[in-house]
């Protein structure tokens, strides 16, 4: 499957279904995956580094100037 590995920035809203996995309030990273988007989900990375999929609705991408974009994506 190809995936791009352009990443954005999301905070998660809602955590129902996934409580043990997602902490509301915490912002993460998700990666840009087409085919994922296509079915509504979101591939986000958790703190380990590996990436999972979840509904698209759990998360609203959040837009922060660059150079705190830059710092956080940095200490991920």
């Amino acid at each position: 499957m190809a995936r791009t590995q352009t990443k954005q920035l999301v905070v998660c809203v809602e955590n129902e279904g996934y409580r043990v996995s997602l902490e509301k309030r915490k912002i993460y990273v998700a990666l840009r995956d087409a085919g994922a988007e296509k079915h509504g989900l979101l591939r986000v990375v958790d703190e380990s580094g590996e990436d999972y999929l979840y509904p698209k609705a759990l998360f609203r991408p959040i837009a922060l100037p660059q150079s705190i974009k830059k710092a956080v994506l940095a200490a991920a």
